[in-house]
This record gives C-alpha cells, sequence and structure tokens, in this order.
C-alpha cells in the first residue's frame, strides 16, 4: 500500500549564499557585525541595520562594497519595513533576515526591577525579534529563503537576577519553532541561534564590570563558563544558514545542557533554592538598589 504521508528528504541541500542579500539586525558591532562580514565574505550582500545610523553605515563600509548600513529601531515596524525596502531598493530582493538585535537588562530581582528597564528588554529582544520577521517575511518567501532568530541558552536557563532577559530569550526561541514550521510550506526556511558567552560589549557591561554579574559568572561549571569570540559565534550562525539548519548552538558545550534540560532543570532550580551564596548575592542586589 502507497503512503499517503509526504516523503521527507533525510539531507537538505546547501544553500549557497553567494548572490543572496541578506539584512542583519543589531549590525553595528559584536555578533551582528562579524556574521555581516562572513556573509560577505561567502558572496552575499548585505544590509546593516542598527538603531545608531551613524555607527551602522561607518560599520558598513568596513564590510566590503557589497553592503549598506541603515538605522532602524527594531521596536518600531515602520522603520523596519523602510530597511527591507532600502534592501530591496538597492539588492533587488532580500533572501535572508537575522533578528539579532539584543540588549541585555541591569542586574535586577523581579521586586526591585525598574518596568521600564524589563520593557525595553522585552521590546527589543522578543518583539524587536517579531518585527524583524514580520517586515522581512515575504520577501523571504518569496525567494525561498532562510531567517535566523537570535536565541541564547538563558532560554532554558534560570535567571535569578535576570529574567527579563530569560523570558525574551525563551520568548524567541518560541517565535522560531512556530517561525520554521510555518514556513516550510513555502519552501523556505528558519534557524534558533543559541549562544552562550560571548564576548561582547553586553557581556562584559553585564557580567564584568558588575559585581553581581561577575560572582554570577564564576557560579557557572566549566564548559558553561567557557567564552567564544564574536567571530566564533557568527561562524556558528552562518554555517547554520548555509545548511538550513534548524538550530545552532554555540558554544558547543551548552548542547547537551540543551537537550536535557527538562530532566535537569527541577534538579538545578531545587540546588540554587538552597544556594546560601546566591541567596546573600540576591538580598545584596536588592540592598544596593535601595
Amino acid at each position: 500500500m502507497t503512503s499517503l504521508l509526504p516523503t521527507l528528504p533525510l539531507s537538505k541541500p546547501d544553500y549557497d549564499l553567494k548572490g543572496k542579500v541578506a539584512l542583519v539586525t543589531g549590525a553595528a558591532q559584536g555578533i551582528g557585525l562579524a556574521a555581516s562580514r562572513l556573509l560577505h565574505e561567502r558572496g552575499a550582500s548585505v544590509v546593516l541595520v542598527d538603531i545608531n545610523t551613524e555607527r551602522v553605515t561607518a560599520a558598513a563600509t568596513t564590510v566590503g562594497d557589497r553592503a549598506i548600513g541603515v538605522g532602524a529601531d527594531v521596536r518600531d515596524r515602520d522603520t523596519l519595513r523602510l530597511a527591507v525596502d532600502a534592501a530591496v531598493e538597492r539588492f533587488g530582493r532580500l533572501d535572508v533576515v537575522v533578528a539579532n538585535a539584543g540588549v541585555a537588562p541591569t542586574p535586577a530581582t523581579i521586586r526591585i526591577m525598574d518596568d521600564v528597564d524589563f520593557d525595553f528588554v522585552l521590546g527589543v529582544n522578543l518583539t524587536g525579534a517579531y518585527n524583524t520577521v514580520r517586515a522581512g517575511i515575504e520577501q523571504v518567501i518569496e525567494h525561498r529563503g532562510h531567517m535566523v532568530v537570535v536565541s541564547s541558552a538563558a532560554a532554558f536557563s534560570p535567571g535569578p537576577g535576570g529574567c527579563s532577559y530569560m523570558i525574551s530569550k525563551a520568548g524567541v526561541e518560541q517565535l522560531g519553532r512556530a517561525l520554521r514550521i510555518e514556513l516550510a510550506p513555502h519552501g523556505a526556511s528558519a534557524q534558533i541561534a543559541y549562544f552562550g558567552v560571548v564576548e561582547t560589549p553586553m557581556t562584559h557591561e553585564t557580567m564584568d564590570r558588575d559585581d553581581y554579574g561577575r560572582e554570577l559568572g564564576a557560579k557557572l561549571p566549566w564548559p558553561l563558563n567557557r567564552r567564544i569570540s564574536p567571530e566564533a559565534a557568527a561562524r556558528s550562525l552562518v554555517d547554520g544558514i548555509a545548511d538550513r539548519s534548524q538550530s545552532t548552538i554555540a558554544p558547543a558545550g551548552w548542547q547537551q545542557y540543551g537537550w536535557l534540560r527538562g530532566a535537569l532543570n527541577p534538579v538545578i532550580d531545587t540546588q540554587l533554592l538552597r544556594d546560601k551564596g546566591l541567596a546573600r548575592m540576591l538580598l545584596q542586589l536588592e540592598e544596593r538598589h535601595r
């Protein structure tokens, strides 16, 4: 009897980036800029998008002759649509969208958190990723392209003192899961990019220059405490585009945690509830905001 179910291919063809057009948000520095450079090296034209127009325009000049910088706030859907329009006007099409823009909160417990700070983090990291997807989705579908939403290992990690970041990245993970299923009938694809600790200005501000962040970072066991460069993070992301991967994660040490999170997280949460050192740190964090 012939099965009525479709036969799925065992492997996906490589996605040749030569001649493609990519748009990357949060591209004035860090992972976004590194990814833009690598996409350009592999033959793509690149539209770098960032809230700081002057910086992203300057960054684009360092990427190459097939790159332009466009100022846009990912919280503003209209400016993102204009960025997509600029890509199509300059290069004729848009094939790849990378929703990379992200921010981290000032360390704080839910009790003392600034509501404006919470809204800002969710607005950039989660709503901003959604806005980026919405702005570019018709072009990606038309050209059977690929979308990337940048989540984080924070999506499946406990978040005392920084829950807005974890909430936003868990939301981005769910956005990516829905997106890749919904794009499949159109011949397009989507990828969730997860990162652990990357040597970016955001990491230095929240983990290295902040007393609480520094102590919390010291609690990460090996290999989860391993740091990678923005270039290594970008390589993982762009290799995923070239393979049309469903997900990528770097550094690789976080992969096992991701797979086993359902079993591990209840155990980890129980350990953290009993961690007197963490309790002291959280009380000190609250005290410094009084």
